[in-house]
């Protein structure tokens, strides 16, 4: 007997569905007046995270809202850190911040305790399994090394991510030990939530385009490819998606590099491009969420032509990014309507 058929699944095993699965990345967030009345509720953005009962909330609100094929575990890249004792921080107006990690303290990072401290996401993952409708995918998340140690490095974020580059060039031994540290530790916490009822895993490079040719392939692709070994080493036949926002022609090998089942395409990515990428296996996006924002034809323009190149092989629709606060949730149900072909 079969289990329930979940769409996101079947295209990351390779499968083309017309119309294809959608989800979108940041689905449960500041657009929705139910996210936000709940975020008040909550207390402070990482009281919300470490919540279970207010992050299964917000993750089923898009769901409810929109039925997209896939919800996304509510919670933030820098859980890793704050779990590693960074004294991680939500300021209003100004972002994450944290303690800004200086390279003595590399050798000092402990791993130990890192997923009890995680242990409320992991319950998070498990109550929504119970509670999704069962052809919704789950999907689990995480930062990937290089991402995350630039906010650790920084201690902010930055527009170019200076701080680490010019880290990982001064001292190019602690700064690998940290992005091994960092893969170890998320891998575990993948493996975490996989057990505890994610579908599949999306990993976010978020800063991936600031590096060069040689960096994004030590900086970028080994970690990833280091945690996905060690994410199927323990759970054989795990699903995948990577995703290096702003990676341009190299992602020409990141899929093979890092043996991802699938691949993120911000909205920067060529059409053309992306149907070459798309003869190695599905790919992911890449609608710009300027588009989302500005509706109507806009809107539909950028999907049309997703739709005819990327269409025909296989795909999960998404953005290139992120939703954006000011994004109308009226717009994201036109865009779900258009994927789907709803008149």
């Amino acid at each position: 007997m079969t289990g329930p058929f979940r769409k996101i699944v079947a295209v990351l095993e390779g499968q083309t569905l017309s119309p294809p699965p959608i989800w979108l990345m940041r689905q449960a967030g500041r657009y929705l007046p139910e996210y936000r009345e709940t975020r008040s509720r909550a207390g402070s953005f990482l009281d919300l995270c470490y919540s279970p009962e207010h992050a299964v909330e917000v993750t089923l609100q898009p769901i409810r809202r929109y039925k997209f094929d896939a919800a996304i575990l509510f919670s933030d890249i820098l859980v890793i850190p704050d779990a590693l004792k960074r004294n991680v921080r939500f300021v209003q107006g100004e972002g994450p911040q944290m303690d800004p990690l200086d390279v003595s303290e590399v050798a000092t990072l402990r791993p130990d305790g890192v997923l009890d401290h995680l242990s409320p996401v992991i319950e998070t993952v498990r109550r929504l399994r119970q509670e999704l409708p069962k052809d919704t995918t789950l999907l689990g998340f995480c930062g990937a090394p290089w991402t995350v140690a630039t906010y650790m490095i920084a201690g902010h974020g930055t527009s170019d991510q200076a701080p680490a580059r010019l880290f990982s060039y001064r001292n190019p031994i602690a700064f690998e030990r940290l992005l091994d540290i960092l893969a170890d530790i998320s891998a575990e916490y993948l493996i975490a939530q996989l057990d505890a009822g994610a579908d599949a895993v999306q990993i976010f490079d978020s800063w991936a385009g600031v590096l060069g040719e040689a960096e994004f392939q030590r900086y970028a692709v080994g970690p990833v490819a280091r945690m996905v070994r060690k994410v199927r080493g323990a759970r054989p036949g795990a699903r995948i998606i990577a995703f290096a926002k702003g990676a341009g022609m190299n992602l020409k090998t990141y899929r093979q590099g890092t043996d991802a089942n699938a691949i993120g395409l911000d909205w920067t990515v060529p059409l053309s491009f992306a149907a070459e990428l798309q003869k190695d296996g599905p790919v992911q996006g890449n609608l710009d969420p300027m588009r989302v924002v500005a509706g109507g034809r806009a809107m539909e323009e950028g999907v049309d032509r997703i739709l005819q190149v990327l269409g025909s092989g296989p795909l999960i629709f998404n953005l290139g990014h992120g939703i954006t606060p000011e994004a109308d949730p009226e717009h994201v149900a036109d865009l779900v309507r258009l994927v789907r072909g709803i008149t």
